[in-house]
């Protein structure tokens, strides 16, 4: 569901959030444990260190004993040694953890994507799908890199160190936490805000590059009908809007290390002025002062580094909320347990009494039967939103009828698996989308075991053979991005040939040849014919000469239909379907 536009997504459940990405992290347990004891060594040589540095000053210069001191220095260096060996291991181990988590939830959510019904890709703009698939992954996965690590190295840093600096002198200590109340209420304050705008600008972020890609796709269009500077000036309010929140999510997170720098500097000169009178009163040895000033130093980076992962965290539970999301969505129906596959298709097509809906109480479809005999073909005509690629929409399965029954061959499509119902079913639509690559790859899109020559065979059935040869390198020549490199013809060919080699028993022509020039049409038409062969065939098409020669034509209107017959049939009805016939082709049409 896209985030409501007037107020910033609130993240529903970041404990279920949290438990999703550890079930990604579960299957690396054996490793996690291991960063986690070489993180407990590091804190414990980082701890180690400044507590050392404080009993050699006072073995220096309070004793003047220097035999021992030689053996603090050597154990004091390899604290630092070891604190930087096991670092660097936890951090390498965590790298490898984190991204085969990603790895995993990237290829959860692709795989996803291709479970899902049609009708929710209708629902979406697809930037802001990618949106997930690309930038809240990587906010998840930069998290995980780093966030894991320095939120247990942290939580054990302060416990420790508290423990050391009660151990060393309570009194101290509790001046040094003097400081924690003014830290929460001013993280409180900053979180408060960067929690929202953080989430705020996940969501802007998505919607600006589900904008992108919808102008990128469009630009033809933006082009040609001068609208360049209504997309630039919806580019510059969504953009403004990323920038404002991204702008402030920035700007209270900056705020935090100012905070922690102000309150340290507080903190040590607190202990130095505190420590210097208890050292006067010998209270405490000037060892124990280094110690705390070490340790104050350092005590509000565990916290400085608490908060500033909390904000990532809120980051990245946004980005992992809006990935689960999109898993969670409801799949395509799963097939019946009893189906099964639909093998040797003879093609009969029955539709008895479907009615159809995309909302409840707007019926697209009404009460609509209809029989395709074996290799007949059978045209839809009628007025935009009659009803007729709702038709196909049912055939293929991506929908299910409210009521009424599809059966191909006296067994209804409801008892097949849909990918064995699709396997035996061919499209070429007016829209051809071919993917970058060789056209000899694309053409063998449609059986992907086929050998060369089977390939540049489908291409000569299809007429596409002849200007293929004539391209640079031939089969081999490499399609820009959705084939923009060549001629829509010709782009429509290759899908006919696509068509060809996956040899299906059912054909679906939607608009097939509409805007092509007159010579492409006659050299598609000859294509789909040697196509449409023996093979059952549902065409849709506004260009009625067409469908002259079909075996039914269907004249649907309202989602009902209202004529059905051949053309001649139709045309000595004198209906609607004789009105749309003169109405277009009025030179030929009393010949008919």
């Amino acid at each position: 569901m896209t985030p409501d536009k007037g107020n910033p997504p609130k993240v529903k459940d970041w404990k279920r959030t949290l438990h999703r990405i550890w079930v990604y992290l579960a299957s690396h347990k054996r490793l996690l444990w291991t960063i986690l004891l070489m993180v407990l060594v590091s804190s414990l040589f980082g701890l180690l260190a400044p507590f050392l540095l404080g009993l050699a000053i006072d073995r220096l210069v309070l004793t003047g004993v220097e035999g021992s001191l030689t053996w603090l220095l050597i154990l004091l260096g390899g604290s630092y040694a070891l604190y930087s060996l096991t670092i660097w291991l936890q951090n390498y181990w965590m790298i490898g953890v984190a991204q085969q988590s990603v790895y995993r939830m990237r290829e959860d959510l692709f795989g996803q994507l291709h479970r899902l019904p049609v009708s929710f890709f209708s629902r979406r703009q697809h930037g802001e799908l990618m949106s997930r698939l690309t930038n809240d992954i990587e906010n998840v996965s930069q998290t995980l890199n780093t966030s894991f690590i320095q939120l247990t190295s942290s939580l054990l840093t302060f416990v420790g160190m508290l423990g050391l600096m009660l151990y060393l002198s309570p009194l101290l200590t509790l001046i040094t936490l003097s400081v924690v109340p003014l830290m929460y209420i001013g993280m409180k304050w900053i979180t408060a805000r960067t929690n929202r705008y953080f989430k705020e600008q996940q969501r802007n972020l998505g919607e600006l590059n589900g904008f992108v890609e919808e102008t990128l796709s469009g630009q033809r269009v933006v082009t040609t009908l001068s609208q360049e500077q209504k997309v630039i000036a919806g580019f510059e309010e969504r953009n403004a809007r990323l920038r404002v929140s991204g702008y402030w999510a920035q700007t209270y997170t900056g705020f935090i290390p100012k905070l922690m720098n102000m309150l340290n500097n507080v903190s040590f000169a607190v202990i130095a002025g505190a420590g210097g009178i208890m050292v006067i009163q010998s209270m405490i040895s000037i060892g124990v002062i280094v110690t705390f000033t070490e340790y104050a130093r350092q005590f509000t980076r565990p916290l400085n580094d608490l908060a500033n992962q909390f904000n990532t965290f809120l980051s990245a539970i946004a980005g992992a909320e809006r990935v689960f999301e999109i898993i969670d969505e409801g799949a395509e129906e799963e097939d019946e347990r009893e189906a099964g596959e639909l093998a040797g298709v003879q093609g009969e097509i029955i539709f008895d009494r479907v009615t159809f809906s995309y909302e409840e109480g707007h019926p697209i479809l009404s009460d609509v039967s209809f029989r395709a005999a074996p290799g007949e073909t059978v045209a839809f005509v009628g007025p935009t939103g009659a009803g007729k690629t709702t038709v196909i929409q049912l055939l293929s399965r991506f929908y299910d009828p409210d009521s009424g029954t599809i059966a191909i061959d006296g067994r209804e499509i409801g008892d097949v698996k849909r990918a064995s119902l699709r396997s035996h079913i061919g499209y070429v639509l007016q829209d051809t989308f071919l993917f970058a690559g060789t056209i000899r790859d694309n053409i063998r899109y449609g059986r992907l075991d086929a050998l060369d020559e089977e390939v540049e065979a489908a291409a000569r059935m299809a007429n596409a053979h002849t200007f293929i040869t004539k391209l640079p390198q031939g089969y081999d020549t490499v399609l820009d991005p959705e084939g923009g490199s060549i001629s829509q013809g010709q782009r429509q060919l290759l899908s006919i040939a696509r068509a060809v080699l996956a040899d299906p028993s059912i054909l679906i022509l939607d608009e097939a040849t509409s805007s092509i020039d007159t010579v492409t049409e006659i050299k598609i038409q000859e294509a789909l014919y040697r196509l449409m062969q023996g093979r059952t065939s549902i065409v849709i098409a506004h260009r009625l000469n067409t469908i002259r020669q079909a075996d039914q034509i269907i004249v649907l209107e309202q989602g009902r239909i209202i004529e059905q017959g051949s053309h001649r049939e139709l045309l000595g009805q004198r209906g609607f379907y004789y009105g749309l016939v003169h109405a277009r082709e009025p030179e030929t049409a009393g010949a008919r």
